[in-house]
C-alpha cells in the first residue's frame, strides 16, 4: 500500500545544545517543514536511558523546545511535542521488543560505544533503545527520518522492525483492510554538508556537550563575543586553505571548518574553497566569525527569551503532544486487532 509522506525525528533534551545539534539536525528540521508534514519530538524517554537529575530534565526538554521555535520551526503548522507525553511510544516499543531479535540488538554499535567496558552496568533501557527509536517513527507510520552517521544502524533496524511485524502478521494485516504492509519502510533523508560536526579542539572528535572544554563547541546561546573567541581559538594547522576538496583530506580541522561554513552559508564545500583557496586561516576565521554571529546571534537571543516563558513552551507540547495522540491512538488501536488484544 502507499504511504503519505511523513517526516520524524527527535532531539535528547540532555542540555547544552551545540552547533552540531543544529547544523546536524535542527537546520534539516526547518527546511523539511518548507516540503513535509513534519513530527518533531523531544526524546525525553531516550534521554532516561542514563540518569538524569529530574529538574535538569525538566529544564533541557523546554531548551530543546526554544531552539525548535527559536531556529523557525513553526509549532502551529507542524507538531512539536516531548515523547513522554504520548504513551504510543512505549506501547508500540515493548511490541517491537518482542518482534526485534537479540542479535540485531548485539549489532547495534552505539550501545558498545555508550556502555564503554562496563557493560553489565548499563541499563536495560540503553541496550532496549533502538527499539524505542523504531516506535517513535512507526507509531506514527512516518516515512522519512533526517539521520546523521550515527543513527543510519538505528533506522535501518526500525526498517527490519517494521519488516518482520508485516511478515509475521501478513494474515491479519490484511484481514483488517491493510492491504501487504501496516508499516512503511522508513526512508533516511541524508544532512548537509556538516552532517557530523567536529570538536573545534580535535578535528578527530564530534563536537559535543560532555568534552571538557567549552571551547571544543559553540553552543546555540553563545553571545557573539563567545563565539568569536572559540572561532578564533578553533584548531588549525600551518597550511593555507586548499583550492580543491582532495586537499581537506588528512586536515580534519581544516576540513571540520570549512564544513561549517559551507553548512551555515548554505554552500557546498567546493564553493567555500573557490573563495577562500589559498587564503590564510586568519582570514577565513574573521569570515566564519562574522557569518556565526549573524546565523547564530538571532537563534541565541530568541531561546533565552522563550526558555523564560514556561507558560509558552508547555503550552507548545500540550498542544503538539495532543495532535500526536491523535495520530498515535489510531496506530495503536490498529497495532492490538493485528496483534491480538482485545480491547474496548
Amino acid at each position: 500500500m502507499s504511504f503519505k509522506e511523513l517526516v520524524f525525528s527527535g532531539v535528547q533534551p540532555t542540555g547544552n545544545l551545540h552547533l552540531g545539534n543544529y547544523l546536524g539536525a535542527i537546520v534539516k528540521f526547518v527546511d523539511l517543514q518548507k516540503t513535509h508534514d513534519c513530527i518533531y519530538c523531544v526524546v525525553d524517554l531516550h534521554a532516561i536511558t542514563v540518569w538524569q537529575d529530574p529538574a535538569e530534565l525538566t529544564k533541557a526538554t523546554r531548551e530543546v523546545t526554544a531552539a525548535f521555535i527559536a531556529s523557525g520551526i513553526d509549532p502551529k503548522k507542524h507538531i512539536v511535542f516531548n515523547q513522554s507525553q504520548v504513551s504510543g511510544h512505549a506501547e508500540l516499543a515493548w511490541i517491537f521488543n518482542c518482534v526485534a531479535r537479540l542479535g540485531w540488538l548485539n549489532r547495534m554499535t552505539q550501545f558498545k560505544e555508550k556502555a564503554g567496558k562496563d557493560r553489565e552496568n548499563a541499563s536495560l533501557g540503553l541496550y532496549a533503545y533502538p527499539s524505542l527509536m523504531a516506535a517513535d517513527i512507526l507509531v506514527y507510520r512516518a516515512t522519512h527520518v533526517p539521520v546523521g552517521e550515527d543513527q543510519k544502524q538505528h533506522l535501518e533496524l526500525a526498517r527490519d522492525i517494521a519488516q518482520k511485524f508485516n511478515n509475521d502478521f501478513a494474515a491479519t494485516i490484511s484481514s483488517h483492510g491493510f492491504g501487504e504492509a501496516f508499516f512503511p519502510q522508513p526512508e533516511p533523508l541524508i544532512q548537509g554538508p556538516a552532517t557530523r560536526v567536529m570538536s573545534l579542539r580535535d578535528g578527530s572528535k564530534k563536537m559535543s556537550k560532555s568534552d571538557p572544554s567549552d571551547y571544543s563547541r559553540i553552543n546555540l546561546t553563545d553571545d557573539a563575543d563567545s563565539i568569536a573567541q572559540k572561532v578564533r581559538k578553533a584548531k588549525t594547522d600551518p597550511e593555507p586553505l586548499p583550492s580543491e576538496e582532495e586537499g581537506l583530506k588528512a586536515r580534519p580541522e581544516a576540513d571540520n571548518l570549512v564544513g561549517i561554513f559551507a553548512a551555515l552559508a548554505d554552500k557546498s564545500r567546493a564553493d567555500v574553497l573557490k573563495d577562500f583557496g589559498g587564503a590564510q586561516f586568519s582570514s577565513f576565521k574573521n569570515a566564519l566569525v562574522d557569518l556565526s554571529v549573524t546565523k547564530l546571534g538571532p537563534i541565541g537571543s530568541e531561546m533565552k527569551r522563550l526558555v523564560q516563558d514556561h507558560a509558552y513552551i508547555d503550552s507548545v507540547l500540550t498542544d503538539g503532544a495532543d495532535r500526536a495522540r491523535v495520530i498515535a491512538d489510531k496506530t495503536m488501536n490498529a497495532v492490538k486487532d493485528i496483534v491480538g488484544f482485545v480491547r474496548k
